[in-house]
C-alpha cells in the first residue's frame, strides 16, 4: 500500500450527511424509518442510491430479484471485484443505520479512493440486497440467498406479503425487476460493515467489532385450531382456548432458550387471534417463532425441544398444533484470512477492537457459503435495533468506515 493510501481517511461529514438526508425516504414522526422492501420509499431511496453511484462514476447493474450492484473498475478487470456494501430496507419500526450504514459507507469508501486519485488493483463493487429484513415477504436476506442457490428466482418472485402481492409484482410496480441474472456476478470477496445490533461493544467501550462467527437462524411458522365459543358459558375444564395454548408455547420457547443459554435465544415474535372477540374464547390463532444459536448441534436441541413441548402442551389442551421449519440457516464462520485483514486494518488505524459474533443475520451469512467473507461492526446506543430509537455516533460511523476503506485496499490493493 502506497503512503498516500496507507494515510487515507474517509470524509466523516460527507458520509454523516447521507445519513441523515437518506433518513428522509420513509422517515417517521419519531425519528425512525419505515422503508419496507420494494415499496415506494424503497423506490426513491433506491433511484437516490443509483444516481449517487452513477455520479461517483460506477456502473450499476440489476439482477431480476433487484439487487443492485455498482462497479468500479480496477487495473486487473480479468479478475472478480471486491464486494462492499449492505441493504436499504428497514423494518417497519426501523432507524437510519440498520443496513444502510453499509451501503452508504461503501459509496464514500469509492468517493474517497475517487478524490484521492487512487485507483485499485482489483476492481471493486456495492451491493444493496434485496429484502434483507423479512419484514415485508418470508423469508430474511432473500435477495443473497437466491444468490447463492438457497432459494431458486421463481421461489422467490412467488413469495407474497400479507396483502397477497409477490415479490414479482413488487418489483415491477417501482421498475427495479433487472435483467442481470441472479447469482452471476462474480466476487473475490465481501466485506460488510453493520451496526452491531447489541449491546457489547458499547459496554466495553469498543469502536470496532471484528465479527468471526454469525449465529444460525430457525424460523417457524406455528397455528394453533382450538374450539371458539362462547367466553361466559363455557366451563373451564371445557375450553379449547387456542391463546392459552400459545401462552405455554410462549414460555416453552423462554425456558428452553434459558436452559441451553448463553449460547441460545427463542422468541415468539408474531400472533394473530383469528376474529378476535372480548367475549368469545379464542379458536385459532397463527404465531412465528425465531430460535438462535452460533452451535449447530444446539441448533438441534432447540428444534427436537420445541417439537417435544408443542406435542405435549397441544393433547392436554385439546387442541392440535401445527409448526412448520420454514427456514433454517446454520451458523456462519467467517473465512479467517478477511477477518485477520479487518482485525489489521482496525489495529493499524488504532481503533480499540474485539472479536465477536453476530447475533443478527446479515447477507454476508448467506454469501460466506460461495464466496470468502467477513463484517465490521460498529456500536449502536444502548445496542437497540429494529426500533425508531436506534442510533449511533458520527465518530463510530467514521471508524467503521474507515476499516472498511483500509481492509478493502487491503484486498483490492492499490495499483502502481
Amino acid at each position: 500500500m502506497t503512503k498516500t493510501a496507507s494515510n487515507l481517511q474517509i470524509d466523516s461529514s460527507r458520509l454523516w450527511d447521507t445519513i441523515v438526508s437518506t433518513a428522509q425516504f420513509g422517515g417517521t414522526p419519531k425519528g425512525g424509518v419505515k422503508r419496507l422492501t420494494l415499496s415506494v420509499e424503497d423506490k426513491q431511496v433506491r433511484d437516490w442510491f443509483r444516481q449517487a453511484c452513477e455520479q461517483a462514476g460506477l456502473e450499476v447493474s440489476i439482477d431480476s430479484l433487484g439487487n443492485m450492484f455498482a462497479l468500479r473498475k480496477g487495473r486487473d478487470m480479468s479478475k472478480p471485484p471486491i464486494g462492499l456494501g449492505s441493504h436499504l430496507d428497514t423494518q417497519p419500526t426501523g432507524g437510519k443505520f440498520d443496513g444502510i450504514l453499509g451501503t452508504l459507507a461503501a459509496l464514500e469508501v469509492i468517493r474517497t479512493l475517487n478524490d484521492a486519485g487512487i485507483e485499485t488493483e482489483l476492481p471493486l463493487c456495492i451491493t444493496n440486497w434485496t429484502n434483507e429484513e423479512g419484514s415485508r415477504f418470508a423469508p430474511a436476506m432473500m435477495g443473497s440467498a437466491a444468490f447463492v442457490g438457497d432459494f431458486t428466482v421463481e421461489d422467490v418472485l412467488s413469495r407474497k406479503d400479507a396483502a397477497g402481492i409477490s415479490v414479482a409484482e413488487a418489483l415491477d410496480s417501482i421498475g427495479y425487476r433487472g435483467n442481470k441474472p441472479v447469482g452471476a456476478q462474480p466476487f473475490t470477496g465481501f466485506i460488510e460493515l453493520h451496526i452491531e445490533q447489541g449491546p457489547i461493544l458499547e459496554a466495553e467501550g469498543k469502536t470496532i467489532g471484528v465479527v468471526d462467527h454469525g449465529q444460525g437462524v430457525l424460523w417457524y411458522d406455528g397455528k394453533i385450531t382450538g374450539f371458539e365459543s362462547h367466553a361466559g358459558s363455557t366451563p373451564m375444564h371445557l375450553r379449547r382456548d387456542a391463546l392459552a395454548t400459545l401462552s405455554e408455547i410462549v414460555l416453552a420457547v423462554e425456558k428452553i432458550a434459558t436452559e441451553l443459554g448463553p449460547n441460545a435465544v427463542g422468541t415468539v415474535g408474531e400472533a394473530v387471534i383469528a376474529s378476535p372477540s372480548r367475549n368469545v374464547i379464542p379458536g385459532e390463532i397463527a404465531f412465528t417463532i425465531d430460535m438462535r444459536s452460533a452451535d449447530a448441534t444446539i441448533m438441534d436441541q432447540l428444534d427436537q425441544r420445541l417439537r417435544a413441548a408443542v406435542a405435549e402442551i397441544a393433547p392436554r389442551r385439546k387442541v392440535e398444533v401445527a409448526l412448520d421449519l420454514v427456514w433454517r440457516k446454520e451458523p456462519t464462520h467467517f473465512d479467517p484470512a478477511l477477518v485477520g485483514s479487518v482485525e489489521s486494518a482496525a489495529n493499524a488505524l488504532g481503533y480499540q477492537n474485539r472479536r465477536i459474533t453476530s447475533g443478527a443475520g446479515h447477507d454476508a451469512c448467506n454469501l460466506n457459503t460461495r464466496i470468502p467473507t467477513a463484517m465490521i461492526f460498529v456500536p449502536c446506543k444502548d445496542g437497540i435495533s429494529h426500533n425508531e430509537l436506534e442510533d449511533a455516533t458520527q465518530p463510530d460511523c467514521a471508524a467503521g468506515a474507515n476499516v472498511l476503506l483500509h481492509t478493502v485496499l487491503s484486498l483490492a490493493g492499490v495499483a502502481k
